[in-house]
């Protein structure tokens, strides 16, 4: 049992860790499968322009950088969580760039400045 363990703020931390361990790896694993939804539509134009349409293989590398990002934060949340926290806002500004899907992008500014908090935390509970 960790001595922190009664203190609401690192309960907080290790919820925001679970959170950004899970969601990066599925979303990354979907990026395989497009079982959740169809990830490509959600492209901008000009992003689809940048990669030349290979939107499939985009989201591949999209899915491989999800996984490692989600993995990293088990073992170096600050570091992570940063990351994380940059990766959202390149989504958000592209979410925004499509014109559309404004819903999404006030969902993951949420989640980027969840994945800020946690960043923030881990300076105090990172072992």
């Amino acid at each position: 049992m960790s001595k922190y363990s009664g203190d609401p703020a690192y309960q907080a931390f290790r919820i925001l860790q679970f959170t950004f361990v899970v969601a990066p790896i599925l979303a990354g694993l979907d990026k395989f499968f497009y079982m959740l939804t169809d990830w490509s539509q959600y492209l901008s134009p000009l992003v689809l322009k940048v990669i030349q349409y290979h939107d499939r293989g985009f989201m591949m590398v999209a899915g491989v950088i999800e996984i490692i990002a989600g993995l990293g934060v088990i073992f170096k949340p600050q570091l992570f969580a940063t990351i994380i926290s940059l990766w959202l806002l390149g989504i958000i500004i592209n979410l925004v760039m499509t014109g559309h899907y404004f819903d999404v992008a006030l969902r993951d500014l949420g989640l980027m400045l969840s994945a800020f908090a946690l960043g923030r935390l881990s300076q105090k509970y990172q072992q």
